[in-house]
């Protein structure tokens, strides 16, 4: 089994530290968790070497409470030791005791590395690491990472998350000192770590103190947004707790220490007449500060409806016998969160309220509008750079919160949302899930990578589809191949329907990853990415056995042998990529026999030019061997101008297919291998298929959405609009399936195959045309996105008739001639007619090449 090592450096059983690494620990399912709780690394605890006693009481019974073994042992190392760097080396620079801390992180390390030895560790996962409490303890952790690492041959197996840093702790008294920080280590570039700070800014700041630092992303803190209620298990909360069923209760859920300011909930609770507050925290840790504030308490008069309750268990924990914060705020009315301005950082209890439905009141502490104000979360904020206390005005303000039932909804919902979409549990799912993926089985050879974007009605369909692959008249294994489902910002509830469908069918391995930026392009690079990544981990693998990344779209169903078929073929030809055969269902153009005979009539065309150059990828279905997928730089992301803003294009198949035929990779076409393209995509885009106008204009290729608000109109075309589809249909065919394959890779022409198509005649002119083409445009490669284009159209526009005279041949009469050309051409002397052309096709001020082709495929 798999074995998750946590160390915090928090000390303390259950600060939303812990917390976070409690509910972070539990998406790694399959791991077997041990957590070190950190009282042998910061001094300022006073549970230096002290044994364990209840604190697992408090845990879940997944999480084993463990701790680096013999750390008591090293000679000078103690509380004392730390406090003294600390004050040291720390605050003041002072480098007297480097030699020592050298000596002592050093037989560290060795201790680290042998509990993790002892254990099995495959993953650790550091909280507050970086923060100076104990630099000593973090070079220690830095070198066991690198040593145990290095010897296991493990990748990016550490999971570093800075809560807090330097300039968020307490900056006020210069704790740890002032940026540059020259006492303490920095965060390093380790192969085996990846950093994570709560917020931009975190991270903004992290990179100015560390400019190269690699690998760091942010990773907000997570909460499962749902309601908070009152069940059977916390019913009795409040009778359990003295506090009378009818009164407005405020929740304050943070450690109870002078930092928290709870005498400012004190002095709010004493303006609220008909409240009562509940204090969530151990009132042991620092007894002083709770006598103090009960003793305030008393002087305000307001003892009386004051509850100290104790510890609660974390947020979405279930401890039986005990009470959890999620319990708490199924009674709150309110939770407060007063606390000092320069102390906080991220302020987990203002999430802890947004995600269980609770209204919040907070001050304004330092981050709290970098975390949560300018996102527009809604609350009473006391301004506590202008007045300490609350005062009658804010008190005002929470009463209207308290008793104005309408107004509470309001917040609660607005709140709901925006917590969703910024830290809703999705956001770090889909992060942590890219970077740290379950492992592949070792007989997995297929990843299906299927990008969407608002798909949940059609998905389930397209999922079945891939689900019931068969290999001959059986079952195919689904051992050999997964699903990686790439959630593209998808609003509706495409990944709830792919998690049902996954939870409902466990024998397929379908995992959902997501992409933050938009565009089907960054999707499929996003989803390929991750599974070539996860599959050079697999165990016990031929180092020589191919493993394949098959592209599928969301709208479109593969049939039964889609996969088997395609594989065999990528099999037996060793081709990098292999590309699959599409049809239409011609049930759904009964009685639009025009428009059916254009579409099958392109069909026609693509089986034969495939057939004979193996053609080129299309997002629909084509798989890519992982090497040559690697070799060619993976799918690479170009952008275009749209309405005057910067868009991903939407040809990436066709471009990578490119990269990889031009680099020397073979192309093999895999005809019974079959996808069924949705017809939607006819039938609601029918009048720009006519036009050539499907995909956008003027050289910019753009998606439209065709999912239809009512079903489409199933008429047939006129005469002249399907011999405009037609045209439109071939024009864009002949340049790219034809024309472009011999351009990028003239010695296909020598093939006899080839030249039996073309004639011998054609395909020696056809040589030397792109020869001289080449040269004078001094082109080495056609790679660039669109440089294959001008002289793919200069080569029709040449050579046209004699073109279609092949394809009227191989095809069929029914294809018929050129259709006519434009204008500005018809009147141009033979003699000067390549001339011309050569102008018209590189005129890139007008894009009318672009709008003579169409910008994208028809049918």
């Amino acid at each position: 089994m798999s074995v998750l090592w946590g160390v915090s450096f928090d000390a303390t059983p259950l600060s939303g530290v812990v917390v976070e690494f409690l509910k972070t620990a539990r998406r790694f399912a399959g791991h077997r968790v041990h957590l070190d709780l950190g009282y042998d690394i910061k001094a300022d605890k006073g549970a230096f070497f002290r044994p364990y006693r209840d604190e697992a009481g408090l845990l879940p019974g997944w999480v084993t409470l463990d701790r680096v073994e013999g750390v008591d042992g090293i000679r000078g190392y103690d509380r004392e030791f730390v406090d003294r760097v600390l004050r040291e080396v720390v605050q003041h620079g002072d480098e007297t005791l480097r030699p020592e801390i050298d000596r002592i992180a050093g037989e560290l390390a060795g201790k680290i590395v042998a509990t993790w030895e002892r254990l099995g560790v495959t993953m650790v996962m550091v909280e507050n690491g970086t923060l100076p409490e104990n630099l000593t303890y973090t070079e220690a952790l830095y070198r066991a990472i690198d040593r145990y690492g290095a010897r296991h041959r493990l990748g990016r197996f550490v999971f570093w998350r800075d809560h807090d840093l330097m300039w968020q702790s307490e900056p006020g008294i210069a704790k740890y000192g002032r940026f540059p920080y020259p006492g303490v280590p920095t965060p390093r570039n380790s192969p085996h770590i990846h950093y994570f700070a709560l917020h931009e800014q975190a991270r903004a700041k992290t990179l100015e103190w560390v400019p190269g630092l690699r690998n760091i992303d942010v990773l907000p803190n997570a909460f499962a947004i749902a309601p908070a209620r009152v069940d059977d298990r916390n019913a009795g909360f409040r009778r359990d707790h003295g506090i009378p069923g009818d009164v407005p209760l405020l929740a304050r859920i943070t450690r109870i220490i002078p930092q928290k300011r709870i005498d400012r909930d004190l002095h709010l609770l004493a303006l609220l007449p008909d409240a009562w507050l509940f204090v969530a925290g151990d009132v042991a840790e620092a007894p002083s500060e709770h006598d103090r504030l009960a003793g305030l308490a008393t002087r305000l008069g307001v003892r009386d409806r004051v509850v100290f309750g104790g510890w609660l268990t974390p947020y979405d924990t279930a401890v039986p016998g005990r009470y959890s914060v999620r319990d708490l705020l199924a009674h709150a009315t309110v939770v407060s969160f007063l606390t000092s301005y320069d102390y906080e950082s991220y302020g987990n209890p203002v999430s802890e309220a947004i995600a269980s439905g609770t209204p919040y009141v907070t001050s304004g502490y330092e981050l709290y509008d970098v975390v949560y104000g300018r996102k527009g979360f809604r609350a009473p904020v006391l301004d506590i750079r202008a007045r300490d206390l609350p005062d009658a005005a804010f008190a005002r303000e929470v009463s209207e919160l308290i008793t104005d039932e309408g107004k509470r909804a309001d917040v609660v919902r607005a709140n709901s949302e925006l917590g969703q979409a910024h830290f809703g549990t999705r956001v770090v799912d889909d992060l942590v899930d890219r970077l740290y993926p379950p492992p592949m089985g070792a007989g997995t050879r297929l990843s299906v990578v299927l990008p969407v974007y608002n798909e949940a009605a059609n998905l389930p369909e397209v999922l079945r589809t891939l689900h019931d692959q068969r290999d001959g008249d059986a079952p195919l294994d689904k051992g050999r191949y997964e699903v990686v489902l790439v959630d593209n910002n998808s609003t509706d509830d495409t990944v709830a329907v792919a998690r049902a469908f996954a939870a409902s069918h466990p024998d397929l391995a379908l995992h959902v990853i997501g992409e933050a930026e938009q565009g089907v392009s960054c999707a499929r690079r996003a989803g390929m990415d991750f599974a070539a990544a996860r599959s050079r981990n697999r165990p016990d693998t031929d180092p020589g056995e191919r493993f394949y990344l098959v592209s599928a779209d969301a709208d479109c169903r593969v049939d039964p042998h889609w996969l088997s078929e395609l594989c065999t073929a990528m099999e037996e030809s060793k081709a990098a990529i292999g590309v699959c055969d599409y049809y239409y269902d011609a049930s759904h153009f009964t009685g639009r026999p025009r428009l059916w005979d254009a579409i099958q009539r392109t069909l026609r065309c693509r089986a034969v030019t495939f057939s004979l150059f193996g053609g080129f990828p299309d997002g629909k279905g084509f798989a890519v061997e992982r090497d040559a997928y690697e070799r060619a730089g993976g799918i690479e992301i170009f952008y275009q101008l749209q309405d005057g803003k910067f868009v991903s294009h939407l040809s990436d198949d066709w471009d990578f297919g490119i990269k990889v035929a031009s680099g020397g990779d073979a192309i093999t076409y895999a005809p019974r291998s079959r996808v069924e393209i949705n017809p939607r995509r006819v039938d609601h885009a029918i009048d720009e298929v006519i036009a050539g106008r499907a995909y956008g204009s003027d050289g910019i290729i753009v998606m439209r959405d065709i999912r239809p608000s009512v079903p489409a109109a199933a008429s047939d075309l006129t005469e002249a609009e399907a011999r405009q589809a037609w045209e439109f249909s071939i024009k864009d065919f002949t340049p790219k399936n034809t024309i472009l394959p011999v351009l990028l890779t003239p010695t296909l022409l020598e093939d006899d195959a080839v030249t039996a198509f073309f004639g011998a005649d054609l395909a020696s002119r056809l040589a030397r045309r792109i020869a001289e083409i080449r040269d004078e445009m001094r082109v080495v490669d056609f790679t660039p996105i669109h440089a294959y284009k001008t002289p793919s159209y200069r080569l029709y526009f040449e050579f046209a008739d004699e073109l279609f005279a092949c394809l009227r041949r191989h095809v069929g009469d029914d294809i018929g001639f050129p259709p006519p050309l434009p204008p500005c051409l018809a009147e141009i002397p033979a003699e000067r007619f390549a001339e011309f052309v050569r102008y018209y096709c590189e005129d890139r001020e007008s894009g009318e090449a672009h709008n003579y082709f169409g910008n994208g495929g028809v049918f």
